[in-house]
């Protein structure tokens, strides 16, 4: 297997892990009878987990001489709390192993960018390519799901003949309420062997030793910190802050969306096939990873991330004026593939680009930090808030009403971003 293609595969299983119990976490918590509270509390474990690893886990890669190892253990310890997620319905070892899990899981995302940067002669056109790996590992974890939620006891007093009668009689019959809910434990154990897995294939990966440092130097994270004295990447670090609190706004409403009844207001998909029909973005960005290296080109830093920003006004606008076409409401998921790829993918690999290489994974988690923690955290703590106490009256959400606020959030982050994001020729920024 060629190294390329150990990164891809490493991309894969990175985030086949996230995509397995993240999608529908925010409908699992109420059914265990957790409390608003207790529901914000774990759901704000990945984002604390992500500012924690800014200090420690990245430090460690980036000093490191084996950070491949490091991802190794990440992956074994991590993968054995959150499979046993799977085995708890009580708040307080539910908490704890979730906890567990986000704070060697989340520093794993700067780490494998960092070995997919140290393999890579020329990151603005493989990056894409490799990175394409996990948005494949995403839809692979939502698509097994459409079987694990069907009623396989109707399809059996169904007696379906031939395998086109048995699939279609399959997939018409969704399992529903407190089944549906109770299955969802099944995303956790998922999760967790593919963790388990990917500890494993971290062994054959690349070598990849960061620099040599002399004693006495400050510490990686310090020296990523340092960055921000630069003003283009302060604009982009605070856009990027608004832009994680949106796309984090999207995994927090757009399950419930897609689930809620039309006539309270949602699209009515059934439950089983809510994770496959938010896995289309993930189709979509498939695409445009592919093309991201020739877009750079084309139309520059600056340019390539306002439309991915503008991706998610567009879609946030789609889902609060159309609530009721569901066949825009779906088809409105590719603009996952743009909001993703043309800012948080590009974002990785102007860092890359504008950082010493010596900091790899703390520079990586200097966005990370607001992309998987503060962004993240704001939205867990905000989005359930708007949600359940704002914009619900009478039992019945004001999803309109509600959708506006990432709108505008976006629109406001393009806005900034385009006028006072200037960056200099390619070059590191802090030597």
């Amino acid at each position: 297997m060629s190294t390329r293609q150990r990164l891809f595969v490493m991309m894969v299983l990175e985030f086949f892990i996230w995509g397995a119990w993240l999608p529908l976490i925010f409908g699992y918590l109420p059914s265990l009878g957790f409390s608003p509270l207790e529901q914000s509390l774990i759901l704000s474990a990945f984002p604390v987990a992500s500012i924690i690893g800014m200090f420690f886990s990245n430090q460690w890669a980036d000093r490191s001489e084996s950070p491949e190892r490091v991802l190794a253990l990440s992956h074994l310890i991590g993968g054995l709390a959150i499979l046993g997620c799977g085995f708890t319905r009580s708040f307080l070892p539910f908490f704890a192993l979730m906890f567990v899990h986000c704070l060697l899981y989340v520093p794993t995302i700067s780490i494998t960018n960092s070995i997919a940067f140290a393999n890579m002669k020329n990151a603005d056109k493989e990056f894409g390519i490799v990175r394409m790996g996990g948005t494949i590992g995403w839809i692979l974890a939502a698509w097994p799901f459409t079987f694990i939620f069907v009623n396989w006891a109707a399809v059996d007093a169904a007696q379906p003949i031939g395998l086109v009668n048995w699939l279609g009689t399959a997939l018409a019959n969704p399992l529903t309420g407190d089944a549906a809910k109770a299955a969802t434990r099944w995303t956790f154990i998922v999760a967790g062997l593919a963790s388990l897995a990917l500890a494993a294939f971290s062994l054959v990966l690349p070598k990849s030793a960061p620099q040599a440092r002399p004693a006495g130097e400050r510490t990686a994270w310090s020296e990523a910190f340092g960055l921000l004295k630069h003003p283009f990447i302060l604009v982009l670090w605070l856009v990027t802050l608004v832009d994680s609190f949106v796309h984090n706004a999207y995994f927090n409403w757009t399950g419930v969306f897609l689930g809620t009844a039309r006539e309270a207001g949602g699209v009515g998909i059934a439950s089983n096939w809510i994770t496959p029909v938010m896995s289309i973005g993930q189709v979509a960005e498939i695409l445009t990873m592919l093309v991201l290296g020739a877009t750079l080109v084309k139309l520059g830093w600056r340019t390539t991330m306002v439309i991915g920003i503008l991706g998610h006004a567009a879609r946030f606008a789609v889902y609060a004026l159309f609530p009721a076409s569901a066949g825009m409401i779906i088809a409105v998921q590719i603009l996952h593939g743009i909001c993703y790829a043309f800012f948080f993918a590009t974002v990785y690999i102007f860092v890359d680009a504008y950082s010493p290489k010596s900091i790899r994974a703390s520079a990586q988690g200097l966005f990370n930090l607001q992309i998987l923690g503060i962004g993240a955290l704001l939205a867990n703590f905000i989005c359930p808030w708007l949600m359940q106490s704002v914009y619900t009256s009478g039992g019945v959400t004001d999803f309109k009403g509600l959708f506006m606020v990432p709108l505008v959030a976006a629109s406001v982050a393009a806005i900034a971003l385009a006028l006072f994001f200037r960056p200099p020729a390619p070059g590191p920024a802090a030597t």
